[in-house]
């Protein structure tokens, strides 16, 4: 049997996910097939020659490491507000031996202490959708975003379309919680069902990046609508030379 969620614990926040931080990976690749790993492929290849990468919700950093394998010359900040992922990530990264190069951080993604376009590009993979003020950190994303920087969300979506849409539905509204559960002896992964359920539509989430600041380049489906990457980069208006 699982226990519930503390009262005192806020759905997607960073005390939920430090109790499952320790099976975290395991089941992102079972419950996911490890098709996971292919979409933070695309995440990375999205970021052009980008040279420092804030990643946030960066969990146990797998996406701040696929970066730092396509990208070389990239200085990585992966930013969570669960210290539990974190430290899971850091071993991960001392694995790698890429300390130097890679930096994980405590923070939220709706008051980023960084300057003013201090970052090429800016990353948030499976996290957007637990950050409670969204247009906030996406314009906090923005904000840190250097013109022309590329600014890239990668994000688990409810299928709507297509002769797959009944299957991928069932995988995510039917095993995803209950296996999740099963796996981890813990009540999370329903959570991740009804977060999923309640994410906007692809459609109203390009616009939410909108009304945040950002101009969109791409919105691609992957795998059957289960996910969804955004492509944007900072909308502002441009600089009139004297």
């Amino acid at each position: 049997m699982t226990e519930a969620l503390s009262t005192d614990v806020r759905p997607g926040s960073g005390e939920m996910f430090d109790r499952i931080a320790r099976r975290y990976d395991l089941l992102n690749r079972v419950l996911s097939f490890g098709i996971d790993i292919g979409w933070r492929r695309q995440a990375t290849r999205a970021l052009g020659a980008a040279k420092r990468v804030l990643d946030l919700a960066t969990g146990t950093g797998d996406l701040a490491l696929e970066i730092a394998r396509q990208l070389p010359e990239a200085q990585i900040i992966g930013s969570d507000p669960s210290e539990n992922m974190l430290e899971v990530g850091r071993v991960k990264v001392a694995d790698k031996g890429l300390q130097a190069r890679i930096d994980m951080v405590v923070g939220d993604a709706q008051k980023l202490p960084f300057a003013d376009r201090e970052f090429d590009a800016v990353t948030i993979a499976f996290g957007i959708r637990n950050v409670p003020d969204r247009p906030r950190a996406l314009a906090e994303m923005a904000r840190v975003t250097r013109d022309g920087g590329r600014i890239v969300v990668l994000e688990l979506t409810d299928p709507r379309r297509g002769v797959m849409a009944p299957l991928a539905r069932f995988h995510v509204h039917w095993l995803v919680p209950r296996l999740g559960a099963l796996l981890s002896g813990a009540p999370e992964y329903r959570y991740l069902e009804k977060s999923i359920a309640k994410f906007p539509s692809a459609e109203d989430f390009a616009d939410v990046m909108r009304g945040a600041g950002l101009r969109l380049i791409e919105v691609r489906p992957l795998t059957f609508g289960t996910a969804h990457l955004f492509i944007a980069e900072p909308d502002r208006p441009a600089v009139r030379e004297a």
